[in-house]
């Protein structure tokens, strides 16, 4: 074999389970392989996870923060405004040059999946030409999706719709919308409608910023969902954000979550962004701010966590790090509990990868060989460090490392070091 790793735990409780790697796939998965590696790696009983992947991003924005100025009041109103008054500023090449710098962030953290929201508003489309510069200079290590999103609306923003047709055309994957940023109720629900009809009929797939408002009469999931399955599209619909669902009474969602389960629509949060920028005129009592996530889950509806922003006009904190995303999303959402906590690590890693339809991802023979080894012994330890990724590997050749996090203290009496991990 190319590659055995040794002793690894794996996210579904396993443990001393060798891995062996051949061609850049897994080869087989089991205790204690009668196989040799031309390398081998001891992972000393930490936990081996196929790769972070994040659901919703925004790389056309990601580390413009400060330019041209900063957001001061942290809304999503003015971040918006601010992107506006961004774009006639952007220039391809400082747009390649950001993305990539993030993209070498997300290798360091073992975040080897991308679905990235471009915004096609503007007629140039300088921002669609560099990221698909980006996702052809990245593919080798990093899967980049891309979204074609029409920030300012879809029929609010003249020229919006032949603009995401044109990016389609170009090679983004996925068709986007915002529907309850258009200019009436009635506009966002036509909006969903030719979306829908418009990714159906040429086979793609439908990621909509749905509902990111703390209106609960902004109802545009039910739109998306009814569309989703009046055309058949189940499995290739998602619904982003959905914060509306968090000032819904309880009689209106109990209905809305079969609906949305029957249509086979999947549901991604972005936990950090949303808890910062919803509920911002509330006093107090003063709402969370995040979808109704584990109800969703108890229903059978596939939910992913996102990034969503990263040091840009929304958000001027983040380093690229699912598992903080994933931290946040557990105290948020309440889900304390050991399976739900569990729940939240799969938010970040095989629910993302399943709504995006990647191929090959896993721990399985066949699968391909994009792991992270992690400095904890299981998905929950994880998650309460936020690990360190010891190494990274892509196609079963290592991309990044970094040492375990340890500390050296000078205590009389005391352990020389620790590093945080109970009884070790």
């Amino acid at each position: 074999m190319d590659l055995v790793i040794r002793n690894a735990s794996l996210p579904d409780g396993r443990r001393a389970i060798d891995i062996a790697i051949e061609g850049g796939r897994i080869a087989a998965v089991g205790p204690v392989l009668p196989v040799q590696g031309a390398q081998e790696i001891d992972a000393a009983g930490d936990l081996v996870t196929p790769p972070f992947v994040d659901a919703h991003f925004h790389m056309d924005a990601t580390l413009s923060y400060g330019l041209p100025r900063v957001n001061a009041s942290g809304t999503l109103l003015e971040g918006i405004a601010l992107w506006g008054e961004l774009k006639p500023q952007l220039t391809q090449d400082a747009l390649v040059q950001r993305a990539l710098q993030y993209c070498d962030w997300a290798v360091a953290r073992g975040l080897l999946a991308i679905r990235s929201h471009v915004d096609i508003c503007d007629p140039r489309l300088l921002a669609v030409e560099a990221l698909l510069d980006v996702k052809r200079q990245v593919a080798p290590y990093l899967d980049l999706q891309l979204v074609a999103f029409p920030q300012d609306g879809i029929l609010r923003s003249p020229g919006a719709f032949d603009n995401l047709k044109r990016a389609i055309a170009m090679g983004v994957d996925v068709v986007g919308g915002i529907p309850h940023f258009e200019r009436t109720m009635a506009d966002g629900a036509e909006s969903v409608r030719l979306l829908c009809e418009f990714a159906c009929e040429r086979g793609l797939m439908v990621d909509m910023h749905c509902d990111e408002s703390d209106d609960p009469l902004s109802r545009h999931i039910e739109t998306l969902a009814f569309h989703s399955q009046r055309l058949g599209m189940q499995g290739r619909v998602t619904g982003s954000h959905l914060t509306s669902m968090h000032s819904m009474d309880n009689y209106y969602v109990s209905k809305l979550l079969p609906l949305i389960r029957e249509a086979g629509v999947a549901a991604i949060a972005n936990p950090l962004i949303n808890i910062t920028l919803q509920a911002r005129h509330d006093t107090y009592p003063k709402r969370r701010g995040m979808t109704r996530v584990p109800e969703m889950l108890a229903v059978g509806i596939p939910v992913a966590f996102g990034h969503d922003c990263v040091m840009d006009p929304w958000y001027s904190l983040g380093s690229g790090d699912m598992l903080e995303v994933a931290h946040m999303g557990l105290h948020v959402a309440q889900m304390t509990g050991q399976q739900a906590m569990h729940e939240c690590f799969l938010a970040v890693t095989q629910t993302p990868a399943t709504i995006l339809g990647l191929d090959g991802y896993g721990i399985a023979p066949g699968c391909h060989a994009d792991l992270v080894i992690l400095d904890s012994s299981s998905t929950v330890e994880a998650l309460r460090l936020r690990a360190a990724r010891r190494l990274v590997l892509r196609r079963g050749k290592v991309v990044s490392e970094a040492p375990r996090a340890q500390s050296r203290l000078h205590l009389p009496g005391r352990p020389d070091s620790v590093n945080f991990r109970l009884g070790r």
